[in-house]
């Protein structure tokens, strides 16, 4: 992979709320070059000062009445999307979590121990994680998170997919990994103007893939990250040979209609079918 020196530093504030997923939460310290089309090394830097600040935010939330369903009866409203909101006592657990439980020194440590970069491509800096499998003739492949969600989803699959003969896997089955983060999201910039839709990034995932080196690989997502790869395919983004996602794009319109209407599922549906 190219990589050269960065000759700028900047700081980028990354703020977002925290359901959206801890790497858009904090500042991270980042390189950036004039050499648009370079591949630089990425470190993540968490601020302390952030994190105090975040964690000071969060004790002073002021809190509303609780609701006046029971639990029992907001199981039944699952279906109504809670009317009354998300229940009290879940919210307040959820908060505590990210106030006092959540390590943030560790999952640095653990983003920081894979290989990332960064690269400007469109005018908008792309964060990626880019893993090499030991194993010879590995496929590449780029996988895309969904919404609300980070390249955090896919830590644990790293090493299976890039070296699945450590895992009890076969060697052949290995994957060169490149795991971006949509623009606006994680430590990927932020676009400055419109157009940077699903079309726009399946484009510029193809961009990425040229630009490290790889002239046919897959593509594999979910959530809306799954769209991107639909919309790379129709596209015919140069090097594509295949996607794989698990959410798919497209359901028949006699189930569309019964999921639309909120009734039961079709009695002719197999077990693996209902269970999705």
């Amino acid at each position: 992979m190219p990589a050269s020196s960065p000759s700028l530093t900047r700081r980028s504030l990354l703020a977002a709320s925290v359901a959206a997923g801890a790497l858009s939460l904090l500042p991270a310290r980042a390189r950036a070059s004039v050499d648009i089309e370079a591949v630089h090394p990425f470190r993540v830097d968490f601020l302390e000062e952030a994190i105090l600040d975040l964690r000071r935010r969060l004790a002073t939330t002021r809190w509303p009445l609780r609701e006046t369903v029971t639990e029992l009866h907001a199981l039944r409203l699952i279906r109504d999307g809670f009317p009354q909101g998300v229940q009290l006592p879940k919210l307040q657990d959820l908060l505590r979590y990210w106030m006092t439980d959540y390590n943030w020194r560790e999952v640095e440590a653990k983003l920081n121990a894979l290989p990332m970069f960064v690269t400007e491509i469109d005018g908008v800096a792309i964060h990626f994680i880019h893993v090499r499998s030991p194993h010879a003739n590995a496929m590449p492949m780029i996988m895309t998170h969904g919404w609300p969600g980070s390249i955090l989803e896919f830590m644990k699959v790293i090493g299976p997919l890039t070296d699945p003969a450590a895992h009890g896997g076969a060697s052949e089955d290995a994957f060169d990994l490149v795991v971006p983060s949509i623009p606006g999201f994680g430590f990927s910039g932020k676009p400055t103007e419109t157009g940077w839709g699903s079309d726009h990034i399946g484009r510029a995932w193809g961009v990425l893939m040229g630009r490290l080196g790889y002239d046919r690989y897959v593509s594999q997502d979910g959530d809306c990250g799954s769209v991107i790869s639909h919309r790379m395919a129709l596209q015919k983004v140069p090097g594509l040979i295949g996607i794989h996602v698990n959410m798919p794009g497209t359901v028949p319109k006699e189930i569309a209609a019964i999921l639309a209407a909120g009734g039961p599922a079709p009695s002719e549906l197999s077990e693996d079918e209902s269970a999705a």
